[in-house]
């Protein structure tokens, strides 16, 4: 099992997060819980509740749609990063390729999380709208 100190690390290189201050994050680590999947695992379907984002730690999982494949997430890659922030259903079905170690933040405790970590919300937000700017930069 990681120590705070490494999930602190670890959530620092997430995009989303890599706004959120390092003391911060530390809040956001304390509430992660270490999941594992065997190979070919479906860990949520397409059109589910979005109900958590997951940070695979060693493994593969595949994002698909309709049959196809979208990405493959990796070691120190984030997938279902919108289930936190979005209530809509998932666009995407993720399934393990190969035996999987994961973080998983639950949607339910970000959010209360988030009501009295006013410095997470604003760091998330930084981030989101540097990735809007971006894109409108590419569009322009």
């Amino acid at each position: 099992m990681l120590t705070i100190i490494e999930k602190v690390i670890l959530l620092q290189g997430i995009d989303i997060f890599s706004e959120v201050p390092t003391e911060q994050l530390s809040a956001l680590a304390a509430i992660t819980e270490e999941v594992s999947f065997t190979k070919d695992e479906e860990i949520f379907g397409e059109n589910d509740y979005p109900d958590a984002l997951y940070i695979v730690l060693e493994g593969q999982i595949r994002l698909h749609r309709n049959g196809n494949e979208i990405a493959i997430s990796k070691d120190h890659e984030a997938f279902g990063t919108w289930a936190l922030l979005d209530d809509e259903p998932r666009v995407v079905g993720a399934t393990s390729l190969v035996e999987t170690r994961a973080l998983r933040i639950d949607r339910e405790e970000f959010i209360d999380l988030m009501a009295d970590h006013v410095q997470i919300v604003q760091g998330i937000l930084k981030r989101v709208v540097k990735r809007l700017r971006g894109l409108v930069g590419k569009v322009g």
